[in-house]
């Protein structure tokens, strides 16, 4: 029986309740102390947008709560990961996450920047990653044998139908180019939970649905408050919980039946045990899943018409041209004409106003100072 914590929050008391949900998924008993722990952080886009990216007080709560337990914060690192459309460097900056780290004094480490990655040869059975990368399989070194916190957040995604916990691996764990795997992408999910299982000694998640994200995600979402926080070790049990909190039949999601099915996790409701709020009272009902005139694009050179010319069009010196689509689609179209408006009525509310407490440069204090671990945020 797997164990997902879901836990009712407010701004006021979203630390406490990160400390409450860790402590109800048992994360002492997933995470070795002898090990380094990363705290995977999932920027989605570098703009601040409500329910894409790891919030500011995810993170903030999470490292508290290690500190107070004796977690060793030289033992901590945070951990980003580089895409060609998504600057991490831009994103921990607008997204408040660098001053978060640097508050806690934690490093701060860009995997593909500042780290060896080496061939990695799995023991167990693969799906894709082979197929895909037959020149073999590079991770992060630093990852191998440390444990993993992935810091995902409750949305939807136009290739995934959800993102959560297992595909925040898919930034952290693959170089740059792993948009060679979206034609493969359920399998590819399923491949590297496999070999999270193998690297690390102890994988969690604690995943924030305070705002939660609907729509053609990750980024072009609509925001609803929704008050939630949930923790567990069986990644594959948190991305069906939050399948099902979204009113998603799990099983009907292929990476998290596939997952299901190899041994790697539970998606079977009857098999986890969710504690805390009431499922069937906090839950509600994504919309029909929708595509951008971008996700179109990019599905018709996956799985459509254009299919034939996917290695052409984006595995040649011609590929740049697809980053540049995607950037002028998204940075300079949606965010401007829809994506703004949706930020300014987010930050009207409540979590808005938390997010604007939380500093935007590093060396400025956090909202409650980091030795008052467990104090409700206060004004």
């Amino acid at each position: 029986m797997s164990r997902v914590a879901l836990i009712q929050t407010t701004p006021e008391s979203v630390l406490d309740d990160i400390d409450r949900a860790m402590d109800a998924a048992g994360y002492a008993s997933a995470l070795s102390r002898s090990a380094e722990t990363a705290l995977k952080i999932n920027v989605s886009w570098h703009h601040w947008y409500p329910a894409c990216s790891t919030t500011p007080w995810q993170l903030d709560g999470v490292i508290r709560k290690l500190r107070a337990d004796a977690y060793a914060p030289e033992s901590l690192f945070a951990a980003h990961n580089r895409t060609v459309t998504v600057s991490a460097h831009v994103g921990e900056r607008r997204n408040k996450h660098l001053p978060v780290v640097t508050a806690h004094a934690l490093r701060n480490v860009h995997l593909y920047e500042d780290d060896a990655w080496v061939r990695y040869e799995p023991r167990g059975r693969l799906r894709t990653l082979h197929d895909v990368y037959p020149e073999g399989i590079r991770i992060p070194q630093r990852l191998i044998g440390a444990n993993i916190i992935h810091l995902p957040t409750v949305k939807t995604h136009v290739f995934t139908t959800i993102t959560g916990a297992m595909k925040n691996a898919f930034g952290g764990l693959l170089f740059e180019k792993r948009h060679y795997c979206h034609a493969t992408i359920h399998e590819t999910l399923v491949d590297l939970l496999m070999i999270q299982k193998e690297i690390h000694p102890g994988v969690f998640a604690v995943m924030d649905g305070t705002l939660a994200g609907e729509g053609p995600g990750p980024r072009c979402l609509r925001v609803h408050e929704r008050n939630l926080m949930l923790a567990g070790a069986d990644q594959v049990a948190v991305d069906a919980t939050s399948a099902r909190l979204m009113g998603l039949d799990p099983f009907e999601i292929p990476f998290l039946r596939m997952a299901h099915e190899d041994g790697l996790g539970t998606a079977d409701a009857r098999e986890i045990e969710v504690v805390g709020a009431d499922i069937d009272e906090v839950r509600w009902q994504v919309a029909a899943r929708q595509d951008t005139f971008a996700s179109r694009g990019q599905k018709a050179i996956y799985w459509g018409p254009l299919k034939r010319l996917e290695k052409v069009l984006l595995r040649t010196v011609i590929a740049p041209w697809s980053y540049a689509a995607s950037r002028l689609y998204h940075d300079v179209y949606w965010y401007n004409a829809i994506g703004r408006g949706r930020v300014r009525r987010a930050m009207q509310g409540p979590w808005g106003e938390l997010f604007l407490r939380y500093p935007s440069v590093a060396g400025q204090a956090l909202p409650v100072p980091i030795e008052e671990h467990g104090a409700a945020l206060r004004s």
